[in-house]
């Protein structure tokens, strides 16, 4: 934070009110404007020393009330295209398929055959690389793994290469027993933070960490990679 005017030392951003509201004790906005003020509630860095003035600066400097705040979380909630997580705001971009469909052989057990293994052997499965991109306050990081499709499901084996990938494993490696032998290759939560710092981004703790991924799992696949994948196999039988 740079305080370059004493007027605005949180460097807030130049809104533009459209007028009062019924009462005439606060300034009203359009809602674009006011999910601004909704973000910079959180995104803002505040000093800990600062925390207790920081939101009487934010509503004297737009001149609003607390019922503003209200309208202006309810707004957010409703038309904007990220989350906020904590202090930091994630995105979900595009996603990208990388190559075709790659057929996998499924081994059955032979001396313990049953009706279903027969039905199973006529679902085919494939492999496909895909990747999806993310914005974290708005630097943007790709999200790279590899899908398993079998019949009607699916499941997902992220990379290890972007921050965002070794986030990813961070936090799997915590809570999963099975994974415990390889949490020595993944990285620390000093490390993670490093990396997002060389990014511009503010450091993370373990529930923002959480938090984060259980959004990124929660948006890998969403219902246009469905369609393009439909069709995908579609074109493959």
């Amino acid at each position: 934070m740079t305080d370059t005017n004493p007027y605005n030392p949180y460097n807030f951003a130049p809104l533009q009110s459209t007028g009062r509201n019924e009462t005439d004790t606060a300034n009203t906005y359009a809602p674009e404007d006011m999910i601004k003020i909704y973000e910079q509630q959180f995104l803002i860095p505040v000093p800990e020393e600062k925390l207790t003035e920081f939101l009487p600066a934010l509503k004297s400097f737009y001149d609003i009330d607390d019922h503003t705040l209200d309208v202006s979380a309810i707004i957010f909630d409703a038309i904007a295209d990220a989350s906020i997580i904590y202090n930091h705001k994630i995105k979900v971009g595009d996603y990208q398929i990388l190559g075709g469909l790659i057929e996998e052989a499924i081994e059955y057990d032979e001396d313990n055959k049953n009706d279903k293994d027969a039905e199973d052997k006529d679902i085919q499965a494939y492999t496909l690389d895909c990747k999806r991109t993310f914005f974290i306050n708005e630097v943007e990081i790709p999200y790279h793994f590899n899908l398993f499709i079998y019949g009607d499901g699916y499941s997902t084996l992220t990379k290890k290469e972007t921050v965002l990938e070794k986030m990813y494993w961070f936090v799997r490696g915590r809570f999963e027993e099975s994974l415990l032998d390889d949490t020595e290759d993944n990285d620390s939560l000093d490390s993670i933070n490093e990396q997002l710092a060389s990014l511009g981004i503010r450091e993370m703790d373990l529930t923002t960490i959480d938090e984060v991924i259980s959004y990124v799992e929660d948006s890998i696949i969403d219902d246009a990679m469905v369609e393009a994948l439909n069709k995908l196999l579609d074109a493959a039988e």
